[in-house]
């Protein structure tokens, strides 16, 4: 197979959970790797729709697990979120349905949270400390018709041993049937997290390379932004579902150690 496009390429953004870790487990030679990338002229981005944690967080975790990374790596679906709702949504006051982490991260960019009946927004994102309460006051809010806005579509987060959370699609599907709206995604597939960074980096998207383990967000988001796209066999997709998705990337490889060998090469 001819990798010339590939090894074009001065940005990788980088899914983490699946194709660079499994929950805390690291897969071998994920951390050489980014080395390899750095090693040969190319920059990085740790791009994540896990909307369960701020940017600072991931900081800190990466590093915990052997990944150099500093603020300019990180970018997360809650960041984006964040900048969304500033600019489209300026002074409106935002019921938000996450974790502290996430709310934290909305506040940073200068959204204002609310619990009260003033709320014309309703934001979502990965909530692993959702309670019944939250999906009550949301849903009242929805039916009123606050504008409907989730940080990430994805159904799962992929853990070790095959066990799966549910993730920030899966409590929308929820507000959904519950209330009759429906989300703006503002994470992976949607393109604006790719040409966000194209801009801010100077660099087109066409040199711009997405790469993770699921179709329908890693590799479709490279597919939307016309960025190159690398699916690694690591984490959530399977040969049988890869066969039958209209998402195709363009490079299938077994994890992220077969990809620094080819940019090696």
């Amino acid at each position: 197979m001819n990798y010339d496009s590939l090894r074009a390429c001065k940005l990788f953004l980088l899914d983490m959970d699946g194709t660079l870790y499994l929950g805390d487990e690291v897969f071998d030679g994920a951390v050489d790797f980014i080395n390899t990338l750095a090693a040969t002229g190319r920059d990085y981005i740790y791009l994540t729709n896990n909307s369960s944690r701020a940017g600072e967080d991931y900081i800190t975790r990466l590093k915990k697990l052997g990944f150099p990374c500093g603020r300019e790596n990180v970018f997360t679906s809650g960041m984006a979120t964040g900048m969304y709702l500033r600019t489209r949504h300026p002074g409106e006051r935002v019921y938000a349905v996450g974790t502290p982490a996430f709310e934290r991260e909305l506040i940073s960019y200068g959204v204002e949270l609310t619990q009260n009946d003033d709320a014309t927004v309703v934001c979502v994102g990965f909530d692993t400390t959702l309670t019944y309460e939250k999906l009550d006051r949301a849903v009242h809010f929805l039916r009123r018709g606050a504008a409907f806005i989730a940080a990430n579509p994805d159904w799962v987060c992929p853990m070790p041993a095959g066990e799966v959370l549910p993730d920030c699609g899966s409590i929308c599907a929820l507000l959904t049937a519950a209330s009759g709206a429906k989300p703006f995604y503002i994470g992976k597939p949607n393109r604006s997290m790719v040409d966000i960074i194209s801009e801010m980096r100077g660099i087109p998207n066409e040199l711009i390379c997405c790469v993770g383990d699921r179709l329908y967000t890693d590799i479709a988001v490279a597919v939307n932004a016309g960025a190159e796209s690398v699916l690694v066999m690591s984490g959530e997709t399977t040969p049988e579902i890869l066969a039958g998705s209209g998402t195709k990337p363009a490079y299938v490889l077994r994890d992220v150690d077969e990809l620094a060998r080819i940019l090696a090469s």
